[in-house]
């Protein structure tokens, strides 16, 4: 992993593949590198460690041009950052390739090439494809069937895509567990990770299926599905444009979209409710019948995504629905008991998760009565691999820690927790109520971006600091989770999320002038209770941050506090998510971390 471009034209393909590299750097990476077959029919390839605009940098010192190529941004995996391990990887002068994903059974296949007399000059799992390709080549096979031959001997998951200098007229591409899309153009054709990175060269775009091979040309495409027969895939017209990925007059990517959620939670919510009624209808006939057979919900999701499914929780558990919830990457590999009737939600900003895609896959063999996926992403595969979508409608999200797709991600399922609710006795006044919360819920976070200034402020005291706490209790368990994971993911500084009520069983030893400890303070039935933990927290010297509702009053000496307008209870844990992101920003810019890249994370986990 992490990105891939690729394209074959009439025209030089070098400008259009590093402006796919630019616009997937928001994936996360630490090399790029890129190949293009030459006028001469040899394989010209440039790789560097670092960003993008070095690799360009590097490319301005030599004269690559041709109009077919291949390009990537790798997030390493096997192997060291280094130029060595970088992507595309290459067979002698026979072929290149791309890969995204990971090969688990490249030991063997290893040491079976190196007996069979190849040379290895990387530490990667994807060396070991380029050279089974150039292998198949020299016994007479052509591209596609050297492809071919190749994938059936590796166990894993790949998406990849394969050019022949003796071949020019294509590019041969497959994906098994990672996502690939076609961009469709007039005499042209491209392939990428994802759309974002062909908007500007296209609108229409083929997504290939589990198990599929495509032959791309410029003329035409030609795609076969696992077994080898022709297929025909869908050509949709994405409604995404290349505008919607850039930064504007904001200074990152992250504050942009941290600037947006007013907006996009209203998109959540159009057509979605109307005169203090669910349009439940706008979720589809098939999610009506999933619904009325639901009598309980597995949640499973990864990162922001799982705290968004914590919350849910609570809210399903209050309407009289079991609940569990469990983090994607250890629910496929136990054994897992299905209480009857059970419907099986998952939730992924990019809708390519690889665990919870696999988890998904998993559970359409373990007896739920079907599954419901809240996604971002229209055109993904756990989209396309689900009953029933519920769209998020956030627009691209390109900072790496996320903001924007976690409270719309919350509103999707406050909407369909709504849903089930109807059918366990929530009359028509109570979900008047929960319409008018939600509502009300674009202007209330509009207030609370107001305070961005006075976050700035507070966030002066954290940019010494090396640890931090943040502690909640109910629905704001889960979001100080989600605080203390973006303040972490951008800042580096090392933060821990608990319960308010377990400080006294150990993470109390903790707390000195030191430890800021940052708190929400809303006016429920818990506030009482919180309150008196952070007496605890005052009475060892610890420093509050606190964030409360108009209404609280605090009876605690030295601390800060930024008061918020009176918020709905229902849907309180989605605005006070708000400063949480404006801290870890306003942090982050502190200490001058890469806020929208930060070190070490991808934006799509496409690998396990």
């Amino acid at each position: 992993m992490c990105g891939i471009v690729g394209a074959i034209t009439e025209r030089n393909v070098v400008p259009t593949l590093m402006e796919g590299l630019r616009r997937l750097e928001y994936r996360g990476y630490d090399s790029a590198g890129i190949a293009v077959r030459s006028k001469n029919a040899r394989l010209q390839r440039i790789r560097s460690v670092g960003k993008v605009t070095e690799l360009q940098q590097l490319l301005g010192q030599s004269q690559v041009e041709g109009t077919l190529g291949i390009a990537h941004t790798r997030w390493a995996t096997h192997g060291m950052p280094a130029e060595r391990n970088a992507h595309p990887h290459m067979s002698g002068e026979q072929v290149a390739i791309v890969h995204n994903g990971i090969i688990e059974n490249h030991a063997e296949l290893r040491a079976d090439l190196q007996t069979a007399g190849f040379d290895f000059h990387s530490d990667t799992d994807t060396e070991v494809i380029a050279h089974l390709l150039a292998g198949e080549l020299q016994k007479g096979q052509t591209t596609y069937g050297a492809t071919r031959s190749a994938i059936r001997r590796l166990v894993g998951a790949y998406a990849l895509a394969v050019i022949n200098p003796d071949d020019p007229d294509r590019m041969v591409v497959s994906r098994a567990g990672s996502p690939l899309v076609i961009g469709i153009g007039e005499g042209e054709n491209f392939i990428a990770s994802d759309v974002f990175a062909l908007l500007p060269v296209t609108q229409r775009f083929m997504f290939l299926e589990e198990g599929d091979i495509a032959e791309i040309r410029r003329d035409g495409i030609s795609v076969f599905d696992a077994d080898g027969i022709p297929v025909e895939r869908e050509v949709r017209t994405s409604q995404l444009s290349a505008a919607n990925a850039e930064k504007g007059p904001y200074r990152h990517y992250m504050l942009k979209e941290i600037f947006e959620q007013p907006a996009v939670i209203a998109e959540t919510l159009e057509g979605r409710i109307h005169k203090g009624r669910l349009l439940e209808a706008s979720f589809g006939h098939v999610a009506k019948a999933l619904f009325d057979r639901a009598r309980a919900v597995q949640i499973v999701a990864c990162g922001t995504s799982y705290h968004a499914g914590m919350v849910a929780r609570y809210w399903l558990e209050e309407a009289g629905i079991p609940c569990q919830i469990e983090v994607a990457s250890e629910f496929r590999y136990r054994k897992t008991v299905v209480p009857p009737d059970t419907l099986f939600v998952t939730i992924s900003q990019s809708g390519e998760t690889a665990d919870t895609l696999a988890a998904l896959r998993a559970a359409k063999k373990a007896g739920y009565i079907g599954s419901l996926v809240v996604c971002n992403v229209a055109e993904s595969s756990l989209v396309r691999e689900s009953d029933v979508a519920l769209m998020t409608r956030a627009g691209p999200e390109i900072g790496v820690a996320s903001t924007k797709a976690f409270t719309t991600q919350l509103v999707a399922l406050r909407l369909m927790t709504l849903a089930l609710a109807r059918r366990c006795g929530l009359d028509a006044e109570q979900e008047r109520d929960w319409v008018e919360e939600l509502q009300a819920l674009p202007r209330q976070v509009e207030v609370v971006l107001q305070l961005s200034d006075e976050i700035a402020e507070m966030a002066k005291s954290f940019s010494e600091m090396q640890n931090a706490l943040f502690l909640g209790r109910g629905t704001f368990y889960p979001i100080a989770l989600e605080g203390a994971l973006k303040l972490k993911e951008i800042s580096y500084i090392h933060a821990e999320a608990y319960p308010a009520g377990e400080l006294k069983h150990g993470p109390l030893a903790l707390v000195d002038e030191r430890m800021p400890v940052v708190c929400a303070l809303p006016d429920d039935p818990l506030l009482g209770k919180v309150l008196s933990n952070l007496q605890e927290v005052r009475a060892r010297g610890g420093e509050l941050f606190l964030f409360s509702d108009q209404k609280v009053q605090i009876p605690l000496d030295r601390y800060q506090n930024l008061t918020l307008d009176d918020i709905c209870p229902g849907t309180a844990p989605i605005v006070y998510t708000i400063p949480l992101q404006l801290l870890a920003y306003h942090v982050a810019v502190l200490k001058g971390t890469d806020v929208d890249q930060p070190r070490n994370l991808a934006k799509s986990v496409t690998v396990e």
